[in-house]
């Protein structure tokens, strides 16, 4: 506590007067760091705590024992993930023996279980494959697309001089046609693959995989364009693909005539709405750049 200060009367000389030195000893004591608990406490106790405490005091951050997430925060949950298009070992296996068995079972469980025989397993490891039959019409069109692939880098597709001198569009056409044929000994069962993958759940997959082929279609074909076009053209690509499939389940003549008469027409029709809509794009920006320049002459900023 301080003392308290006398003033000096009238006519005193400041010489007479005492020198006033600071007290050394501290007027408030030190506050100790606590943590944000220990303050709640005094404050409930003492409501008269001074705010200099609180100011000084040490938070602790609260440690986290949680595992981190694997699941990426932005992915929002109304789009999940599709599931997993990957198999082991085993189920490749089986898988694989299965492919011959499609011609005369079709996508079938019969033709997965004489797959798992064939591949030295018991009938009972067909439970291997959750999704039972699609997976069998999944692991078909995965293998296709492989075997196209193949063909192109052999010249199967393309001859070797014949390759250079076809337009983009050509080669598209030619790799579509080459994928329907892959299909020709399955044809019959082919709807049943449909219907499999028109199902719910079965669309996420069935979808990734036309998109997949439409993708590897352009690539071989050559197409390295990488505009705004990219995705429209794989979406025309994959369209023409699917409604050709169709016609391919009702096409009675050999070598698939029909159906390559109708993918012809299709991709003739696919340029003739590429031409009206550059056709339409150039009208708008001509008439477009007339009224700029009209208004840039009237003196408008623009």
């Amino acid at each position: 506590m301080l003392s308290p200060v006398r003033f000096p009367r009238a006519g005193t000389s400041l010489s007479s007067l005492p020198s006033i030195r600071p007290s050394r000893r501290p007027t408030s004591r030190l506050v100790r760091p606590r943590t944000i608990a220990s303050l709640h406490a005094d404050t409930v106790a003492s409501p008269k705590i001074c705010y200099t405490s609180i100011s000084r005091a040490t938070v602790t951050k609260p440690s986290s024992n949680r595992a981190p997430s694997s699941v990426r925060r932005y992915h929002s949950p109304l789009h999940p993930r599709l599931p997993l298009h990957e198999y082991t070992n085993s189920q490749t296996a089986i898988l694989t023996a299965s492919l011959a068995h499609i011609p005369t079972y079709g996508f079938t469980p019969a033709a997965l279980t004489r797959g798992a025989r064939d591949a030295g397993f018991l009938d009972v490891s067909v439970q291997l494959l959750p999704r039972g039959e699609f997976d069998l019409v999944l692991f078909w069109l995965a293998s296709r697309r492989g075997l196209l692939r193949g063909r192109v880098e052999d010249g199967t597709v393309f001859g070797a001089g014949e390759k250079s001198a076809l337009g983009v569009d050509e080669k598209v056409q030619m790799l579509v046609m080459e994928r329907l044929r892959m299909n020709t000994d399955v044809k019959e069962f082919w709807q049943d693959a449909l219907a499999q993958m028109s199902l719910l759940g079965n669309i996420p997959l069935a979808l990734s995989e036309l998109h997949a082929l439409s993708n590897d279609i352009l690539n071989l074909a050559g197409d390295t364009a990488v505009d705004s076009t990219w995705y429209a053209r794989r979406m025309a690509v994959g369209a023409i693909y699917a409604s050709a499939e169709m016609v391919m389940t009702r096409d009675p003549t050999p070598n698939m005539a029909e159906t390559e008469a109708f993918v012809r027409r299709r991709f003739e029709d696919k340029q003739v709405v590429k031409d009206k809509v550059e056709g339409v794009g150039s009208w708008v920006g001509f008439w477009g750049n007339t009224v700029v320049g009209v208004g840039r002459s009237w003196g408008l900023k623009i």
